[in-house]
């Protein structure tokens, strides 16, 4: 009997226990294929940086420019935190979730009513 208990309190203990997502560092190719961004941890959450731009491409986004930062788990292969916009110079509520080789991220307002989405694949 104790056996039990205690199989069912360690059962418990995995399900309550928080998903771990995936690892979603390296660097992204943009599905328009303008830009690259890497992620890589910064302090305890997840940040993307702008490390390549498509040579012609016209953006008021600049290398180096940070655009996705205090991105934390939020479940199984999935994060939230803050995305920048470089083109209107906003920063929204973010969302990323990473299947395979590809991540989707995207950016709301309004309390998530109205979202943009764009989807990227791993190039490292």
């Amino acid at each position: 009997m104790t056996r039990q208990i205690l199989f069912g309190l360690a059962l418990s203990a995995m399900a309550m226990s928080p998903a771990f997502a995936a690892d979603v560092s390296g660097t992204w190719l943009r599905d328009t294929g303008a830009s690259r961004v890497k992620f890589a941890p910064c302090g305890g959450a997840i940040c993307g940086n702008l490390v390549w731009l498509k040579p012609g491409v016209e953006t008021p986004a600049k290398v180096g420019q940070r655009i996705f930062f205090d991105m934390k788990p939020s479940g199984a292969d999935s994060w939230s935190g803050n995305a920048f916009n470089p083109e209107d110079g906003k920063t929204y509520s973010g969302k990323m979730s990473l299947s395979g080789d590809t991540l989707t991220t995207s950016g709301c307002v309004m309390g998530g009513m109205i979202c943009k989405s764009t989807t990227w694949t791993r190039v490292n």
